[in-house]
């Protein structure tokens, strides 16, 4: 863990007389505040301050940590100085990326490609992952989530919707029957992506809600992997617009009760913190924005 940060975090906390307010001041999310605290307290091996539910005091290790990581700021920021008055010209650097195997294959690789010939001083190094990652802990810069259950203690900016479509081959459709309403999908094999609506999927039609409740004998954490399956006529599955467009173009999928539009995510780039971007992460971001807004239309 980045010990300047950290110096810059407890000492804010300090001045700011809670954790909130150093949240706040930082533009931070309040775990990562927490984490910081307890970096600090297992380098000092100390307590460093009393915690009560009125206020914060420091305790005689956690003064002598405040007045060495005000000087260790104050010496930082001098060295940094001249370089800050040196403008660069272009970003640079290395940006660590974590997302899943969708995101990898689906989403990202034309964005990623159009940003590097545009940059060529930025190194991109990206982690497939399903799990939810931690940005401090695994050293991510920049993680791309797609969800509705976003962490309110993360920093996080929109980048755009994912648009799911229910869908099956012809072939298994003709075997087992047209689904007409969501209630049909209980007479259905439903292929089930693990991480979201396990047993139940979302669907609305006229502004209104509708749920089914479906149960299959394949379920993955990986959505490309219920796309095989479908694509064989095992089952009816709910993928990701991006990643079947084509194939229902093509006549390759049969989209599934047409008239019900399955519940929309979202797409975030989570970070750790607004203000202390380097120039790359940032850009990246900013160009990020309307790639995705493009991806939708």
């Amino acid at each position: 863990m980045d010990r300047i940060k950290a110096a810059e975090v407890f000492v804010s906390i300090v001045e700011q007389g809670s954790l909130v307010g150093a949240a706040q001041a930082l533009d931070m999310s309040r775990s990562m505040v927490t984490r910081y605290l307890a970096e600090m307290e297992s380098w000092a091996n100390a307590q460093l301050l009393h915690r009560s539910t009125r206020k914060l005091t420091l305790t005689v290790a956690g003064e002598k940590a405040f007045i060495s990581c005000r000087s260790m700021l104050d010496f930082a920021k001098e060295v940094a100085t001249p370089i800050a008055q040196d403008v660069i010209a272009q970003p640079e650097g290395t940006i660590r990326i974590a997302c899943s195997q969708f995101v990898a294959a689906d989403l990202l690789p034309k964005g990623i490609e159009a940003f590097l010939d545009d940059y060529p001083k930025v190194r991109i190094d990206v982690h497939v992952s399903n799990q939810v990652t931690h940005l401090v802990e695994d050293r991510i810069d920049l993680a791309i989530r797609i969800t509705n259950e976003l962490d309110p203690n993360i920093i996080a900016r929109p980048l755009g919707i994912c648009r799911s479509v229910l869908c099956a081959t012809e072939d298994y459709l003709k075997r087992h029957g047209y689904p007409v309403y969501p209630d049909d999908l209980a007479k259905h094999n439903c292929l089930i992506y693990a991480n979201f609506g396990k047993s139940l999927w979302h669907f609305t039609k006229d502004e209104q809600p509708v749920v089914a409740t479906v149960s299959g004998n394949y379920s993955a954490n990986e959505s490309s992997l219920l796309l095989q399956a479908v694509l064989k006529g095992r089952g009816i599955s709910l993928q990701p617009r991006y990643a079947v467009q084509q194939l229902l173009d093509d006549k390759k999928l049969l989209p599934v009760l047409p008239n019900y539009e399955p519940l929309a995510l979202g797409i975030y780039a989570v970070y750790r913190s607004r203000k202390h971007q380097s120039l790359a992460l940032r850009t990246l971001i900013d160009r990020l924005v309307p790639y995705f807004e493009h991806l939708a239309t």
